[in-house]
């Protein structure tokens, strides 16, 4: 029997030949709406996507006669309709790992960024300007890094922090403490205890409905004054009116956010315009390496499962 594989989103083309030498029937078809996805949809077993399509329950309705399997080449799910495919009886896979090593960097970049105000300054001086005393910025040497979300992607950012010679902690109740000690990391039981000393805070929290609005106004509150914050993570997880009311009022310094509330955000959104907001469009998984690994993993996972039944990375 051969099985067919819908890729509707940019996937590499050895991602592509790892599925086809296994036999499996390919057919690439990027950029389709929502009608034409559920259209095309139909009488394929599986569907490759990265995260500029969204599986809704109305493309999982219309292939759920033939769909076994979506494959996400990367971490984040929520632009699939996870709850419509469970009750279709699909799997879904992701590759929990593969982009861990490009968003821990990009955090840290980021971070050095807003310590360093090297956006600001550029433009300064692109403009003509020559304001060496308005960018005297701080060391990260000593400061106290808060991490939100200990996952593989925390761990990474806690790592090369420590290498900073930073002082790191984390909060995140699914994970055990000895597992932060272990790494050099002091671990908080509660945010109330995470935030009061930190310098810089930084999320890496997976978005559940508990934790969308995770900062909001009484979390900012809790932050020391003139904090900065990093979220390479999602974009729900922060109350943007509370946080552009913090940055407005001093309270919070600094801030670099990666991922926004509604993606793209609007043109006129206050925080893109911030001049103490450094932003960039959901960069934290986008190098060459992190996008191959996701691929060729999110590709085998899918042949081993169609092929053999083996399930890696289900959701």
């Amino acid at each position: 029997m051969s099985f067919k594989v819908l890729i509707a989103d940019k996937i590499s083309d050895e991602a592509c030949k790892i599925l086809q030498d296994a036999g499996l029937e390919v057919v690439k078809k990027i950029g389709l709406d929502e009608d034409a996805l559920a259209k095309e949809v139909v009488g394929f077993d599986a569907i490759l996507v990265r995260s500029a399509v969204k599986v809704t329950k109305k493309v999982i309705d219309a292939g759920k006669e033939s769909l076994k399997v979506i494959g996400r080449a990367g971490v984040g799910v929520d632009n699939i309709d996870v709850e419509a495919a469970k009750n279709a009886n699909i799997l879904v896979m992701n590759v929990p790992q593969g982009n861990s090593v490009a968003a821990a960097e990009h955090t840290i970049g980021l971070m050095f960024a807003m310590a360093r105000m090297i956006p600001q300054a550029m433009q300064s001086l692109k403009s003509g300007e020559w304001e060496r005393s308005k960018f005297v910025g701080m060391e990260l040497c000593g400061k106290r890094l808060a991490l939100i979300g200990f996952g593989a992607v925390g761990r990474l950012v806690a790592d090369r922090a420590l290498g900073l010679k930073m002082h790191v902690s984390a909060y995140d109740p699914s994970v055990p403490t000895y597992v932060m000690e272990a790494l050099g990391v002091v671990p908080a039981l509660t945010l109330d205890e995470l935030l009061p000393s930190a310098d810089i805070v930084s999320l890496h929290a997976t978005l559940t409905p508990a934790a969308k609005g995770l900062i909001n106004k009484e979390t900012i509150a809790k932050m020391k004054k003139g904090a900065m914050l990093i979220n390479t993570a999602r974009g729900a997880l922060v109350d943007e009116e509370a946080l552009l009311d913090a940055l407005n009022s001093g309270h919070i310094s600094f801030a670099a956010l990666d991922v926004f509330s509604k993606e793209p955000p609007l043109k006129d959104n206050p925080l893109i315009h911030h001049p103490r907001v450094i932003v960039t469009p959901h960069l934290g998984a986008s190098t060459r390496e992190s996008q191959t690994k996701v691929a060729l993993a999110i590709a085998r996972q899918v042949r081993d499962y169609l092929l053999h039944g083996v399930i890696t990375g289900a959701v």
